[in-house]
Parts: structure tokens; sequence; C-alpha cells
């Protein structure tokens, strides 16, 4: 069941993880477009403060808690209509070195939070998930993977509910916390050298609008299960790093390669072969829906399944790859990079 424009705007949202970047930004789009309440739930309360007097409106509704413990999650969703499920451990390091944590917030945590939102009769719910899901080499992708999975089987096993639940998987946002860009502007504004991990590894480029806009398109236009993607362009970490000191006003950076951290791939990929197989290519989207075969294994054995395609993934080395001055040209629209340029 998808929702309306109107709908979604005169409503109650609850945001998980809502003082994150894309909380913030979240919070931001809802309030401008008029609605009626937007419960932030978070387990950072100093967050939650400068949030609060960042924002100073009432329709803001503030919920202590973490996704770890159900009985926290429940009144953030109280009389919401939809949630957005952005609440997750998202360092890859960490996550290697904690992998038992990355498991009871972004497994158990997810699992806890789509209950509540059934319990509450949320309408719709969204949970954001990450590139590093596809073909996932560290824990962080891993306990992501097993979100959506987890997002899917409600789908699949809960058929008649009145809730939709629907995944979004994107790649590197922009400026978001953890973002490399800012380490990379910290760095050109101290004469430091620019410290990058591998010049030719490549990365999906899109920024917390597009993130935001890529979720509500999954609220407006979701069936029970659905994956979405939003098409992003790439570049390799060099151009991206070059890209950043050019505009600071250095041409000519110095650049010292400190190979790659924990769990890190070359590329990133939004799809895999399987998932490309099966979508639907919406313009600026793709659409993966749910496969909703049932456990009837004869089918399988006896009859077997459609050939399964040959395609590539869709990564971040065959996406569009961004020039140094596209890549110039996509940071001037990031409101971070305009300020710190004084424009």
């Amino acid at each position: 069941m998808s929702v309306t424009t109107m709908e979604l705007t005169d409503s109650v949202v609850a945001i998980t993880g809502g003082t994150g970047s894309f909380g913030g930004t979240m919070a931001r789009h809802l309030i401008e477009s008029g609605a009626k309440q937007v419960n932030i739930f978070s387990r950072d309360e100093a967050k939650q403060d400068e949030m609060r007097r960042k924002f100073a409106d009432e329709r803001l509704k503030f919920f202590l808690g973490d996704v770890r413990d159900a009985s926290s999650i429940a009144p953030a969703m109280r009389g919401a209509d939809y949630v957005f499920h952005a609440a997750a451990l998202k360092q890859v390091p960490s996550c290697e070195f904690f992998p038992q944590q990355a498991v009871q917030t972004n497994i158990n945590g997810s699992d806890n939070v789509i209950k509540e939102a059934e319990k509450a009769g949320v309408k719709s719910l969204v949970c954001l998930s990450t590139d590093k899901a596809v073909y996932p080499v560290n824990a962080m992708g891993m306990t992501k993977a097993l979100m959506e999975k987890i997002a899917q089987s409600y789908s699949r096993n809960f058929e008649d509910s009145d809730m939709t639940v629907s995944v979004t998987r994107y790649g590197n946002v922009m400026y978001s916390r953890g973002s490399v860009i800012p380490l990379f502007v910290s760095q050109i504004q101290n004469g430091e050298p620019l410290t990058i991990t591998d010049p030719k590894m490549t990365r999906f480029l899109m920024s917390l609008d597009d993130s935001v806009d890529l979720v509500k398109h999954a609220f407006l236009h979701a069936n029970p299960g659905d994956l979405f993607v939003k098409k992003a362009p790439g570049s390799t970490v060099e151009v991206l790093a070059r890209a950043v000191a050019s505009l600071l006003g250095v041409e000519d950076p110095e650049i010292r390669i400190i190979g790659s951290r924990h769990g890190e791939k070359p590329h990133e990929a939004l799809l895999s072969s399987e998932e490309i197989a099966k979508a639907s290519d919406e313009g600026e989207y793709f659409r993966v829906p749910l496969d909703a075969r049932s456990l009837q294994y004869e089918l399988y054995f006896d009859q077997g399944a459609q050939e399964v395609s040959r395609s590539i993934d869709y990564d971040s080395s065959n996406t569009k790859q961004l020039s140094l001055d596209e890549t110039k040209e996509l940071l001037l629209k990031l409101p971070e990079m305009r300020k710190i340029l004084g424009r």
C-alpha cells in the first residue's frame, strides 16, 4: 500500500537514530513540508539537546532509548503513521572489532523496531541499509544484510499485515557523520597531507538530500518487501580528495597513501547481479521486488526456477565515473562546502 505526498506531509513520523546525519536532514524536510509531528528516537541525550535547540520547533518530540531495548521504542511509535529506521552502528572498523555490538543493534534492534511499529499500528516502515550489505565482507555489511532479510521476512510471513515494510540502500553520503570529506577539509586547512587508503578505490557519491529523496520515494511507492536504490555517480578516492583540495585553493595537494582499513573493499555495490536481474528501472531509481515464493521446496526441486541472469553488479566502478571538475561541481551542491567557501 503506497501513500500520497499529502498523507506523508500531514502525519506523525518517527525516526530511529533521529539525531544522526540522516535523521536531522529528514526531520528538517518533514518540518518544512508541514508534518504534524516528528518523533526523534535516539540514545544520545547530548545530541538530542543540541537538535532541540537547533530546531526550536514544538513539532519535534524527543524520546530517549535504544533499539536494543524494545520497551524504550514503544513510546516513540505510539501514534506514528510512518517510521524511518535509521538507527545503526555504521563505522566499518569499529564493527570489525566489536561485531557482537553490531549484531545487537543492526539485527536485534531492527527486529525490535519492526515488531514495535506493528504493535503501534504504523502504516509504513522504511529500513535504511547500505551498499556494504551487498556481498558483505565486513561485520557492518553482514549485519545490515541480515537487517534487510529481517525486514523482507516480515513481508513474507505477514502478507495480511496493514504495515508495509520496505528497504532502501545507498552508498557514501557526502559530509555525513564519519564521511571522509570533513577530514580532507581539516587536513587542507591545517596544511597537512591528504591521507587516502587507495587512490584507485571507488565509492558512490550522494548527498544527504539525495538519501532523503530515496526514502521518501520508498514511502510513496513501496510494495511490501521492496528494495529501492537511487542511481548515483561514483569517483575514485583520489579524485574526491583532489576535488576537495582544489575547491579550497590547493591544486596539487600532497597525498599520503595509508592503505585500506579493516573490512574495506576496493569497490562497493548497490545491487548484486542477481538483484539486477529482477530489478525494474524507474528512472532515478531501481526497484527490486520481494521474492515472495513460499517454502514449497518441491516447486524448486521438481520444477526448478528461471535461469539466473549473468548480468554484472551495479557497483561504484561501473556507474558513471565523475571527473575532477564534475566532482567539484557535485561538492558545491553541499551546504557544508558552500558555507566553508563563503558562497
